[in-house]
């Protein structure tokens, strides 16, 4: 894998407003909303009230919270493997679960990625919207926004739009920002159930005709957003 920066991507600053996630552009006169700000706001929450209600509100803030920590645990694992610096220690049972994740990844999806442009990488798409996405590079030799995602269960294309939605929305900031022409995004990710099963990898890949469909969805939710 290949570390090449060949593009400057400056660090937004971040802000919030009435618990709203907004970013400072280098061109916006005001802050402009993230893209996950944009897709939980026009988003049918209909299945995640119902979660709620079944499992009860303290188990599903547990459960939210380990997993946000795990699988910050394990973004950071991949970027000092990327950076080519240590990864994180430590044998806590969170600790050694996320370095059986990281590895993973490592093995059997990163083979997938021969340049590496950004990591954690600031984008932004001029008064309209900004957010970071893990990975920017080529996928098999392709321009392509890379994301890593974990999950307790083994998940359906279907089920995972507003990810396609994501990686679309970064790939359109990166194209109109950086001159580049990005139609192809990865989403890796992570399936493990409890801390005894072994980690497994999901790989689901878009581009092209498939690309330009969900590219479209966006700009619908995002027009949405601004009604």
């Amino acid at each position: 894998m290949l570390l090449n920066q060949k593009y400057e991507y400056k660090k937004l600053k971040r802000v919030e407003t009435n618990g709203t996630r907004l970013y400072e552009t280098p061109v916006s006169p005001n802050p402009v909303p993230s893209v996950t700000t944009v897709l939980d706001s026009t988003k049918d929450k209909t299945f995640l009230i119902e979660w709620r209600k079944r499992v009860g509100d303290a188990e599903a803030t547990r459960i939210s919270t380990e997993s946000a920590g795990l699988g910050t645990l394990m973004h950071t694992h991949l970027e000092n493997y990327v950076l080519g610096i240590p990864r994180p220690a430590g044998n806590n049972l969170v600790q050694q679960m996320a370095t059986a994740m990281a590895d993973v990844m490592i093995n059997e999806a990163f083979p997938n990625v021969t340049e590496v442009w950004g990591i954690e990488a600031s984008l932004y798409y001029p008064d309209l919207y900004a957010g970071t996405t893990d990975m920017v590079g080529l996928w098999q030799n392709k321009p392509a926004i890379i994301d890593h995602k974990t999950s307790k269960k083994l998940k359906k294309k279907e089920w995972i739009e507003d990810y396609f939605l994501q990686c679309c929305a970064y790939a359109l900031a990166h194209n109109e920002v950086h001159g580049t022409d990005i139609k192809t995004a990865a989403i890796n990710i992570i399936v493990r159930p409890d801390d005894t099963t072994p980690p497994v990898l999901q790989s689901f890949v878009i581009e092209g005709a498939e690309f330009d469909h969900y590219a479209n969805m966006w700009a619908e939710r995002l027009s949405n957003y601004y009604a």
